[in-house]
């Protein structure tokens, strides 16, 4: 009963993700084309969502409690057979902290976007950095997160991602450009999260919670480089791809 209840949840919030996703890409690309604008993260994708559609935010607010609801469903009802090894109980625990991340993201898009993504990380990682052991757990924040973004780039190349698509529900060119939409998208993401980790373990070697990049500061971040406009171009139709492997898997992932 319960099992069958989440399954629609699930759809519905795979598919608030994907239009998050595809939100941050476009905002990144017309930063980068000059179009004016800003590169930014999921945060201020909802706010840049609720200035133009106050009823749309409310419902992508609720699709993504759909998302935690579900992955808070993967953790605890072990909906995707991951077991009691440590690899499964590692991978369940990352599932209750994307719930609460997207919970998070969630409020925000419920309060049109009030509050900033990057301030609070940066003011989380300064409380950290006081406690004795706060350096090292910083640093080894920032290098699960650079692990995490390898694997994007492995799973790209392998197609991890297909192992709970219900392929046979797909026609062939369905497959063919959710391959293409999948790889893109995961290394897209996997760019942004290696930018990511090395500016947390930057923190934890300098003390200073300010070096710290949410998604739009590692987005602005590749602005600044040299040839910037191109490279943060690409990584954003990476993304806008990422959020269309979501509604990929809204239509075809199996949940249950």
């Amino acid at each position: 009963m319960v099992r069958s209840l989440v399954e629609p949840i699930a759809r519905v919030g795979l598919a608030a993700r994907g239009a998050v996703y595809v939100t941050v890409g476009m905002l990144a690309a017309t930063s980068a084309l000059g179009f004016g604008g800003r590169a930014t993260g999921p945060d201020g994708a909802v706010r840049a969502i609720g200035r133009v559609d106050r009823t749309g935010v409310l419902l992508l607010a609720l699709g993504l409690v759909g998302y935690a609801i579900w992955r808070f469903a993967q953790a605890i009802l072990d909906l995707d057979d991951r077991g009691k090894s440590v690899r499964g109980l590692a991978d369940r625990a990352a599932d209750i902290i994307s719930g609460v991340g997207h919970l998070g993201l969630a409020l925000t898009a419920g309060g049109y976007g009030l509050t900033s993504g990057g301030s609070s990380l940066r003011a989380s990682v300064a409380r950290r950095l006081v406690e004795p052991w706060g350096p090292w757990t910083v640093g080894l924040a920032g290098a699960v997160v650079v692990g995490i973004g390898v694997w994007q780039f492995v799973s790209a190349w392998r197609l991890k991602f297909e192992k709970h698509l219900r392929l046979r529900r797909m026609t062939v060119s369905a497959q063919r450009w959710s391959r293409r939409v999948g790889r893109f998208g995961l290394a897209a993401r996997g760019v942004t999260l290696l930018v990511i980790g090395y500016f947390l373990i930057r923190a934890a070697r300098d003390m200073n919670a300010r070096e710290v990049r949410d998604l739009g500061g590692a987005l602005r971040t590749l602005q600044q480089q040299e040839n910037g406009a191109w490279l943060l171009g690409i990584v954003a139709l990476g993304l806008v791809s990422y959020g269309l492997q979501c509604f990929v898997d809204a239509r075809y992932r199996r949940i249950c």
